[in-house]
């Protein structure tokens, strides 16, 4: 048996042995990767809560700041105080500024 004897018998079986075991072995586990967890789910669920909390929380807050004071919407926008903006040109002298 020579060499060139095995090139088609080494074709015939990558084509049909190896290919669709490589195919098959990364499908089952892409459908075993893909599915969510119960844990997953209900970690995502507390999240969703607590963000919902949290929403209302800040809505409760700009509701008592806004009966405190009805233009501090206006004093919190950026660009309202005389202070510089926080840049890379100026971050050393604001580093500056706080170490003091």
């Amino acid at each position: 048996m020579d060499s060139n004897d095995l090139i088609p018998f080494f074709a015939i079986v990558t084509l049909f042995v190896a290919f669709p075991w490589i195919i098959f072995h990364y499908v089952t586990k892409w459908k075993t990767a893909a599915t969510i967890t119960n844990e997953d789910e209900q970690l995502l669920d507390d999240l969703h809560i607590m963000a919902r909390r949290l929403d209302e929380r800040m809505e409760t807050i700009e509701r008592i700041m806004a009966a405190d004071n009805p233009d501090w919407r206006q004093s919190a926008l950026p660009g309202a105080s005389n202070e510089p903006k926080p840049t890379l040109e100026n971050f050393d002298n604001l580093l500056k500024k706080e170490r003091r």
